[in-house]
């Protein structure tokens, strides 16, 4: 199973966000309690299964910490990360700490990302769509450029 898709949300006065219905399938379908971890990272909250959390967790502690920029890249991503869990109404509450850095406010973007799902402001996404939009064919020639095939 994977995160797909992308979708509007607004965030309740507590904080409180409810996941569709697809990205909870997904996410109990990798633990049955409805845990799972999020983090800070590119501008958004990133939320991902714990089994792919623990992927990464480990990929960023066998990194070298001789590089003061590998030191705060783990810092930022591993101290950023919070362990949450669905309530009874399929909802999660965001910590301050992440709807802060990624501008969460009432209005948000859950965007599906195969292993990983991303909660956006919603202003910023649809920034970042546009730009994508615009810079299409030039993405699309650096990846042909580089020997990736992309056949859609």
């Amino acid at each position: 199973m994977a995160f797909r898709g992308h979708t509007h949300r607004n965030l309740d006065g507590k904080g409180r966000l409810m996941l569709p219905p697809e990205f909870r399938d997904v996410i109990l379908s990798f633990d049955p309690e409805g845990r799972f971890m999020l983090t800070n990272l590119d501008g958004c909250a990133v939320g991902y299964p714990l089994s792919e959390w623990e992927k990464i967790e480990n990929s960023l502690q066998q990194i070298s910490g001789l590089n003061r920029n590998v030191r705060n890249l783990q810092r930022f991503v591993l101290s950023g990360a919070v362990e949450v869990k669905l309530d009874k109404q399929s909802r999660i509450l965001l910590p301050p700490h992440l709807r802060e850095y990624a501008k969460l406010e009432k209005d948000v973007i859950l965007a599906g990302m195969g292993n990983k799902f991303e909660i956006w402001n919603k202003e910023t996404f649809e920034a970042n769509r546009k730009k994508m939009e615009e810079n299409y064919e030039n993405v699309m020639q650096e990846l042909a450029d580089s020997g990736f095939e992309l056949n859609l």
